[in-house]
């Protein structure tokens, strides 16, 4: 998965259309675990490498159509840039494989956690690297969190590990991702496009032991494989595309969309256990939320 991906500079304020496409990643987004459900019986690095192979043509289209491949053609030959778009593709794919294991082995909760932690994590992520000064309502608002997950893992006897996975590997991507001086289509084309290599030649080899599921296990395996970067790609662009036009207290706001629809549908419709300490943890962390963004989106207002 690939919620909440780096915000590029948005306007000052927000515009229907914007709404509407952020809007629409994220409801893509919060339907994705019903696709990750259907493939669950495709070992985790088989979708990855059709993710990322079949993104790379519907990625490539949209920069072709909108005349915005120079960033493309300059990053290819920027060793810097080259390097940095290695180390972002390898944190996603740890980030995908971690996600698509977690739905289809019975922990969406656990999914949606990772997701809910993630920007309180990037705000840490501030405040130890970059030595960014952290308001007190910050604080509270990670030390709630930091209680949770204390709570969560004297439960279960051990680390909620799957959260805290996505939640890293998805902060340190989001941080790292920064440092690229290229668009949101165009860094994610580049990442699939360095991926592609090993990608096919997994594809190649699981077709020649006989361990492949596109055309050599069911016609709905095959499509749904091949449906992979449609899935992968769409919101991205959707998403790219919105957050341009909308206020960044808007995005901040939006982002508790897709999470929030994965914890609904792992409760209520993948029927996955909701105890009290897990009811209790997420309250905690819900509030959490609501310290942390509370603040910026009355600033956003008055600012606006």
């Amino acid at each position: 998965m690939a919620m909440n991906p780096t915000i590029q500079a948005p306007q000052a304020g927000d515009s229907v259309r914007g709404f509407v496409y952020a809007l629409t990643a994220y409801l893509l987004w919060g339907f994705l675990p019903f696709y990750m459900k259907a493939v669950a019986h495709i070992s985790p690095l088989e979708v990855i490498v059709h993710r990322v192979v079949w993104s790379v043509p519907i990625a490539a289209i949209v920069l072709i159509v909108l005349g915005r491949t120079a960033e493309i053609r300059q990053a290819l030959t920027t060793p810097r840039m080259l390097a940095m778009a290695c180390l972002t593709a390898s944190l996603i794919s740890v980030n995908w494989g971690i996600y698509i294991w977690a739905i289809g082995s019975g922990h969406a909760l656990d999914a949606a956690l990772g997701y809910f932690i993630n920007p309180l994590f990037s705000i840490l992520l501030g405040a130890l690297i970059l030595k960014e000064k952290l308001s007190r309502m910050q604080i509270a608002a990670i030390s709630l969190v930091a209680i949770a997950v204390a709570l969560l893992t004297w439960n279960a006897g051990g680390l909620p590990w799957v959260a805290l996975a996505l939640t890293v590997s998805w902060g340190f991507y989001a941080f790292f991702r920064k440092t690229l001086p290229i668009g949101p289509t165009q860094g994610f084309l580049l990442e699939v496009l360095l991926l592609t290599p090993p990608a096919l030649a997994f594809i190649v080899y699981l077709a020649f032991t006989g361990h492949g599921h596109f055309f050599a296990g069911t016609a709905q395996d095959s499509w749904l494989l091949a449906a992979s970067g449609l899935i992968t790609a769409v919101p991205l662009i959707f998403y790219g595309n919105g957050a341009k036009l909308l206020k960044l207290s808007t995005i901040g706001i939006m982002q508790y969309i897709a999470p929030s629809m994965i914890f609904v549908i792992a409760v209520f419709v993948f029927k996955e256990p909701f105890d009290m300490v897990r009811m209790i943890a997420f309250t905690m962390i819900w509030a959490a939320l609501a310290v942390y963004t509370l603040p910026s989106l009355m600033k956003g207002r008055a600012a606006g």
